[in-house]
């Protein structure tokens, strides 16, 4: 199968499809979300072999990094560049 998140003109998420790898038309269900549904849509991988990251709602994609980015979080406290994911600091639990 194949997955789509279809983008907004900020380039944010707005939802994610799965595309049929069988389609006549060769293009893993491409122009079947293009006629029908129209806007946006991006090629996403759920284990991550294009775009960095799965696509999720609320994520944005960065042409310039050709990666899907979560939103950042509250404690995030910097950007991985090579995963394009936030650094977030541990928490040592109490034993």
């Amino acid at each position: 199968m194949s997955h789509w998140a279809e983008i907004d003109n900020n380039n944010k998420v707005l939802r994610v499809l799965v595309g049929d790898n069988n389609d006549p038309a060769g293009d893993e269900g491409y122009q079947w979300l293009i006629d029908n549904l129209g806007g946006t849509w991006i090629k996403t991988s759920y284990n991550g072999n294009i775009r960095k990251n799965y696509a999720g709602i609320g994520y944005t994609y960065d042409a310039d990094r050709d990666a899907f980015i979560a939103p950042k979080p509250d404690n995030a406290t910097g950007f991985d560049e090579d995963t394009c994911q936030w650094i977030t600091p541990k928490v040592e639990r109490e034993a």
